[in-house]
């Protein structure tokens, strides 16, 4: 089969000598990062302080414009960060938790350092309630919906679920939310860019995620987008001086916010990370989103049959309409299976609950798929042995 997003494979050169599943996790680093980088030290270098005024105070804009392509986002709509947790804390600080709205809504499925930042928000007052999965794959919406209530103020969800993969119903939740006065965060680190999605047909009031997966720009550098109308009247308490209308007169006393995307950043941006996130950036939009995800439903589903034909659990939902770009495969011994095929030089990972988990994305050859799962197969061969 001709697959041409395979031209993009020359861009990302670990792809040459390793069998690279492990985008859900960290993408492949892009040929231009490292010339991205490059300019990073040389205008430093050359310019110095100057490289402020010239360049670099403009490139959180610059970057952030490219992430708005991507999700279908109005202009001036997306702030960076450092990453997802600080994103969040920014959305928080926008919001009073001492009334009767004071609740949180989420899933048991969401990533595990927001949790934490949102049971942390208990000692100022916040209610939070978290939903369970039955089965560690599936996020039950209905009782997700259920739980939205007219006391709820903000629910902060997964678009795709890191364990499984599973596609949250955004447009349900949102609507739900919306219905009884709640606010959602939606989260798509796991889905922007292998996941078609479009913040202005969800309607959704925030979305955040991070560069360094599925949009191959390295650690560092995450996204806050903020609907428009709630970018012009929410006033974030997490705040600095990026955020000031007027940062270089240095003033005194309360801040007076910049308009956005900049109002709801907040101290120094980390400029070599935002560098490093152009060229991944570029590389998803040349490839296209629709293009990703019709190679990533053919290539998982090729790895769940593949690993399903050997006896293995797979914690990954079978319908592709409601499965992003991961496979969790549940082999046995599959924590010792991932060291041994990290040793091999196929790289992926292992999560508890989930298993070993593999990501093709637009760079993955077919063969790759198969040579995974081959190598799975001889570790296994090779445990029972030496047993």
């Amino acid at each position: 089969m001709l697959d041409p997003l395979l031209r993009f494979r020359p861009e990302f050169p670990i792809l040459a000598n390793t069998t690279y599943l492990i985008s859900n996790s960290l993408g492949a680093m892009p040929r231009g990062t490292q010339a991205a980088l490059n300019e990073y030290a040389e205008v430093w270098s050359a310019r110095g302080v100057r490289a402020w005024e010239e360049t670099w105070w403009m490139l959180a804009h610059e970057v952030g414009a490219l992430v708005e392509h991507l999700m279908n986002a109005e202009a001036d709509t997306v702030s960076l960060h450092q990453n997802v947790t600080q994103c969040q804390a920014v959305v928080a600080s926008c919001f009073d938790f001492s009334g009767k709205r004071n609740k949180v809504v989420y899933t048991d499925m969401n990533f595990p350092s927001v949790m934490y930042f949102w049971e942390a928000q208990r000692a100022i007052g916040a209610r939070v309630h978290m939903v369970p999965t039955d089965d560690g794959i599936h996020v039950p919406t209905e009782r997700l919906l259920a739980a939205i209530d007219e006391e709820t103020l903000l629910v902060p969800v997964s678009h795709v679920v890191f364990r499984s993969a599973y596609i949250n119903d955004a447009k349900a939740i949102v609507e739900r939310a919306h219905r009884v006065g709640a606010h959602v965060v939606l989260d798509t680190f796991q889905s922007l860019g292998t996941v078609p999605v479009d913040v202005c047909a969800l309607n959704v009031d925030f979305a955040c995620g991070g560069v360094l997966k599925w949009l191959c720009g390295g650690p560092g550098t995450a996204y806050l987008y903020v609907r428009p109308d709630l970018g012009r009247k929410l006033n974030p308490r997490l705040t600095g001086w990026v955020a000031h209308e007027k940062p270089f007169h240095f003033e005194i006393g309360p801040t007076r916010y910049a308009e956005p995307p900049y109002k709801f950043m907040n101290g120094t941006p980390n400029v070599p990370a935002i560098y490093a996130a152009r060229p991944g950036l570029k590389l998803i939009a040349e490839a296209g989103i629709d293009n990703i995800r019709a190679k990533s439903k053919r290539q998982v589903a090729k790895l769940m049959d593949l690993a399903e034909s050997r006896g293995w659990r797979v914690n990954t939902p079978r319908d592709p309409e409601t499965r992003g770009g991961t496979v969790s495969i549940e082999m046995p011994n599959s924590k010792e299976v991932c060291a041994e095929l990290l040793r091999r030089d196929v790289v992926v990972d292992y999560r508890p609950k989930a298993g070993v988990r593999m990501s093709p994305h637009f760079y993955t050859a077919d063969h790759e798929l198969e040579t995974a799962i081959n190598t799975v197969e001889e570790i296994l061969s090779s445990f029972a042995v030496a047993r």
